[in-house]
Parts: C-alpha cells; structure tokens; sequence
C-alpha cells in the first residue's frame, strides 16, 4: 500500500489528517492522534505500519512479514516492510480498523462531532 492508496482510502473519514513527522514518516492521524504510519522516502522507505486490537497483536506478529512496530508495539502497532504480506482487502480493513480503535478512544464529545461532521 503506498501513499496515494492510503490517502484515497482515508479520503472521506472523519477527522482524518496526515502529515510528515520525523521527516520520512507520514502519519494518519484522527483529532491528533496516530493510527496509521507509512515510510515515504529513505532505508526504510514502503514499511507501514499501524494500530492493532490488544487481543489480536500477537496474531499479527506471529504471522510471516508482520513485526511489532518499534517504539509503538507496546501500544499494539504491528509493523511491516512489504504491505504485500497481506491480501489487499484485509489490509484495508485492518487500516480501516486502526482508525476506528484510535477514534473510539476519543471523549466521547469529540466522537459525537466528527460523526455529526
């Protein structure tokens, strides 16, 4: 998954903004806080990286290509160097997923306002 993909599949979510951190990173952020990470450009350009459910964590790095992401896996981010470990679709999905975990702990009124809005 590369930058374009990734931005046309956040495109219409709600409080969704990206930026550059770290200058090779960009980040996809909700209200401010990070869900979803891309390498754009040096060593480790192509790995991504993102949030997980807690029970599922190990699932994920005990599969083939998946890693916990380093300095975020203790927040349950796995990581990877090729999205193309997993099937297009479920990535998508788990993207979508990681979003919905980082939102869903937002106060509650922030919540109501990025559905209203």
């Amino acid at each position: 998954m590369d930058e374009r993909s990734l931005r046309k599949l956040s495109a219409d979510w709600p409080g969704v903004t990206a930026e550059i951190k770290w200058d090779d990173d960009l980040i996809f952020m909700v209200a401010g806080k990070m869900f979803c990470g891309l390498c754009v450009k040096g060593a480790d350009k192509g790995k991504l990286a993102f949030k997980v459910e807690e029970e599922r964590f190990l699932e994920f790095t005990d599969r083939p290509g998946i890693v916990p992401a380093p300095y975020m896996a203790r927040s349950h981010w796995i990581s990877m160097d090729d999205a193309s470990v997993l099937p297009r679709a479920e990535l998508q999905a788990l993207v979508r997923r990681a979003y919905e975990l980082v939102r869903g702990k937002l106060p509650k009124k922030l919540q109501r306002e990025l559905a209203d809005g």
